[in-house]
């Protein structure tokens, strides 16, 4: 139930998240170590009552192994299993069935999302040199966090159903309706929450931000599944097991338009791509500078609690911030801007910004190229504050000048950071954002080279 900004550049918009997937920080583990301990109790206490219902309990595991087949990436490098996740919550929420009573209950909805999770699981191990699911970190994430979720949901439910206090509500009536929307919220922001735990642990994201994302995503593809599951639910009261295919297809459909999508992003990610080089093949800049200032400036966006969309647009804008020396007669040695007079940067700014304009990348992306090198300070010709990704991209760009710098005097690394370091910080609150300089120095400016 859980997306921006999958740039095709190569890398995870917030440059830096995708390797920071490899590292399974405390909290992951106590997630990992939660569901598997859940799991491991639903499968024992399934084995030892036997399985309620078992042709249903199928049916629904075969859905969910088949959903988990039909994955889509979700911006932000992101997989999901909206079909699997919609009929793991469909069968959490699962009452009546053709107007009989199920009595499942809340281990035997864990059990069965734990088999259907094994069932897709299966095919990768048939096939030679290919990673299986459960050695892939975020296939182990999404796996735990659909069965703390799913037991949520049915611990919410199905002890109140069975009991016999929802027999309160009749199903027809707009009471019951209420109840499962209310249950289906609940589990979503569970996941949720789950969710922005285990990026933060995963990517370094700050959690707030986090947990912006992901809310935000539960008005898209997360209300679609939430919404699925509970019709697969409520209609599977009256027509039985035919509901499964019947309401999954919708869903379905709109998995091709999410693919669709991904292939927009594609293109996009691949304009950026040839305009970041643009100035490196025609000896504007160093080898390497876009992308370090990308680097940079996305582990400052991560710093200062930028949420995916935010370090997305930041990192295509601080790949193409140096566009606009393509208009000048003679190159700036390495490509230092920042040696530059302020108007002369602010000109190479706005011709880059014009020509981010007209490449189709989000509006955003030209507006922060085009003022980068805008003083910090206040308004500049009275077009309102400085967005902080430009001013984010204007550190990170002057920091990378001058650790080039540094190499070319032969200066060791160390050395050359802490010295641009010192020059940034004389221009702390006049040239440089305060926040900005003082995010560099607490993460160090590690770029990659």
């Amino acid at each position: 139930m859980t997306p921006p900004g999958q740039a095709a550049t190569g890398r995870t918009a917030g440059a830096g998240a995708a390797p920071g997937r490899a590292r399974c920080g405390p909290t992951a583990r106590a997630v990992h170590a939660a569901a598997a301990a859940l799991l491991a109790l639903a499968v024992g206490a399934v084995a030892v009552r036997g399985v309620a219902e078992p042709g249903i309990a199928l049916a629904f595991s075969v859905l969910i192994a088949l959903g988990e087949c039909v994955r889509i990436t979700l911006p932000g490098d992101r997989e999901q299993a909206p079909i699997g996740a919609a009929g793991a919550l469909a069968y959490a929420l699962l009452g009546p069935l053709r107007g009989v009573p199920t009595a499942h209950g809340t281990l035997q909805v864990v059990a069965v999302t734990g088999v259907g999770l094994a069932l897709a699981w299966l095919p990768a191990l048939a096939l030679p040199h290919r990673r299986p699911p459960w050695a892939d970190p975020a296939r182990r994430d999404s796996a735990a966090r659909r069965l703390l979720a799913v037991g949520f949901a049915a611990a919410v439910f199905q002890p109140l159903y069975n009991g016999g206090l929802v027999d309160r509500f009749s199903p027809e009536g707009p009471a019951y309706g209420a109840f499962l929307t209310a249950v289906a919220a609940l589990a979503a922001l569970c996941d949720a929450t789950l969710a922005a735990l285990l990026r933060r642990s995963a990517g370094g994201l700050r959690f707030p931000a986090a947990l912006e994302d992901e809310l935000r995503s539960l008005f898209g593809i997360g209300s679609a599944i939430v919404a699925t599951g509970m019709l697969v639910s409520l209609a599977a009261g009256e027509v039985g097991l035919w509901a499964l295919p019947l309401f999954c297809t919708p869903l379905l459909l709109a998995q091709v338009s999410f693919r669709r999508a991904a292939a927009v992003r594609a293109t996009t990610g691949q304009t950026i791509a040839s305009l970041a080089r643009a100035t490196e093949v025609a000896g504007y800049t160093p080898h390497g500078h876009a992308r370090r200032v990308a680097d940079t400036a996305c582990a400052l966006g991560r710093e200062l609690g930028l949420g995916t969309r935010e370090l997305a647009l930041l990192e295509y804008a601080a790949l193409m911030h140096d566009v606009g020396q393509l208009s000048l007669v003679e190159p700036v040695p390495d490509g230092a801007t920042a040696v530059l007079p302020c108007a002369e940067q602010q000109r190479i700014a706005r011709l880059g910004s014009e020509v981010i304009s007209r490449t189709g990348v989000p509006r955003q992306v030209a507006e922060q190229v085009a003022r980068l090198a805008d003083p910090c300070s206040g308004p500049a010709g009275g077009e309102g504050p400085v967005p902080l990704a430009a001013r984010i991209i204007r550190v990170a760009n002057a920091h990378d000048d001058l650790l080039t710098a540094a190499r070319g005097r032969g200066v060791g690394e160390a050395v050359g950071r802490l010295e641009a370091l010192e020059v940034i910080r004389l221009g702390r609150g006049r040239v440089y954002d305060a926040r900005v300089v003082d995010a560099l120095a607490r993460v160090g400016g590690q770029a990659r080279a």
